[in-house]
């Protein structure tokens, strides 16, 4: 008798055939390129060195935003060191972030509640905000821990200044302290961006602003790349009517900083200065294209639009920005009541001239009903102002005539100079 072969077990052939492949492949593929533990990776972990360094270059070439972020880097890898806070916030105060500016220069703080420099910045996130006591009390912390800090005493010009400009706090002459301060601080600090810059400001508070020109010219000469300098050294200048030049710096601005509506909307205000309203309007148009929705905003494009004799469209542009409503792509834009709201101030004269010259402009188009709301609102609402009254009580003598659209617009209707 002959003995009957095994059957072959073809599954598990075919399940070690796979593990050989499987275990060939690791051995081939994987293994090289796994690292080995506790061995060095090839490239070294970058230092926070690094990162401060790049952050500056990227600050001197004005691309505030990337320094920002890499100045986080650098704090990502060194969170325990106060400086890269204080640096941190300095930049964001350049930037416009203040309250980020705020909370870094807490941070740095807690860290190190000794370092003059974060007291001094603090106080300057502080001046920005408006919030004036607290960055009173900063500063003087800053000043007892170091009292040669000039960056420190450049701030204080800056507190003071803003003190007097606004017309508040507890000192009877802060602008004194202001000049004082700015003086100061340039002696200490000769090549300090905000030295030079805080005494152009005051400078500019004192009515001095050919001297204003040239401490914003020694600021520049530090860091070209400032967007906010330059705007300001465009206010400077336009204050000289030197308005070829305020232009030229108003562009700079809006070149390093596009998404800030001041460059075209002060330009359009220095173009208006010289009689060139078209122009103005153009520029007026590109500010609200910064902010669609800011109704300050589309009642500076409505002024423009109604001294270059476009009368429909500036009756468009101020029913949205003073009645409110929604724009052509669905945007909706809240009233600007004749007070102000929470970013314009109502002592801005520009308010009270988008409403008497709104109201004028309806008297003109004929549409007497709304002028006698409009009318009793200004009366009631711009009573400081000289020529509030005056334009009002015309628009309603237009109506009263029955001489509408035929009407020139009254000689009495200031070219508004006290802003920029």
């Amino acid at each position: 008798m002959r003995r009957q072969r095994p059957k072959i077990n073809w599954f598990l052939v075919v399940l070690v055939v796979i593990l050989i492949a499987i275990v060939t492949y690791v051995d081939r593929f994987v293994l090289p390129t796994a690292q080995t533990p506790f061995v060095p990776t090839p490239t070294a972990t970058r230092e926070a060195e690094s990162y401060v360094t790049e952050a500056e270059n990227l600050f001197d070439q004005g691309k505030l935003l990337e320094a920002i972020d890499t100045y986080r880097e650098a704090i990502r890898i060194k969170p325990n060191d106060p400086s890269l806070y204080i640096a941190l916030a300095r930049v964001q105060i350049f930037a416009g972030k203040y309250d980020d500016a705020l909370v870094n220069a807490e941070d740095s703080l807690l860290l190190n509640p000794n370092s003059s420099m974060a007291h001094a910045v603090h106080g300057w996130a502080l001046t920005q905000k408006g919030e004036y006591t607290d960055a009173d009390d900063a500063l003087k912390s800053a000043l007892e821990l170091d009292p040669n800090n000039g960056l420190a005493h450049a701030y204080n010009a800056f507190l003071y200044g803003a003190m007097y400009e606004n017309g508040v706090g507890p000192y009877a002459d802060p602008i004194q302290t202001a000049i004082d301060e700015s003086r100061l601080a340039t002696t200490l600090t000769p090549n300090s961006l905000e030295a030079h810059w805080a005494r152009a400001y005051v400078l500019q508070l004192t009515d001095n602003p050919e001297q204003a020109i040239t401490e914003y010219q020694n600021a520049i000469a530090i860091n070209n790349n400032i967007s906010e300098i330059h705007l300001q050294l465009g206010v400077a200048y336009k204050a000289t009517q030197a308005i070829d030049k305020a232009l030229q710096e108003y562009n700079l601005a809006d070149t390093l900083n596009p998404t800030d509506y001041r460059p075209n909307l002060y330009s359009s205000r220095a173009l208006a200065n010289i009689g060139e309203f078209s122009r103005a309007a153009q520029y007026a148009e590109t500010a609200v294209g910064d902010d669609p929705t800011d109704p300050y905003l589309r009642g500076n494009w409505a002024y423009m639009l109604y001294k270059a004799n476009d009368p429909a469209s500036a009756l468009e542009q101020f029913g949205l920005a003073l009645n409110g409503g929604e724009t052509e792509d669905g945007q909706t834009v809240q009233a600007l009541p004749p007070g102000g709201n929470e970013t314009w101030s109502g002592n801005d004269t520009w308010i009270s001239i988008y409403y008497y010259t709104y109201d004028i402009a309806l008297a003109q188009d004929g549409r007497c009903s709304e002028v006698l709301t409009l009318t009793q609102t200004i009366l009631d609402s711009f009573r400081n102002d000289e020529y509030a009254p005056y334009n009002a009580q015309y628009a309603q003598n237009l109506c009263t005539e029955g001489v509408g659209a035929l009407s020139p617009q009254p000689s009495a209707t200031p070219e508004p100079t006290p802003n920029p």
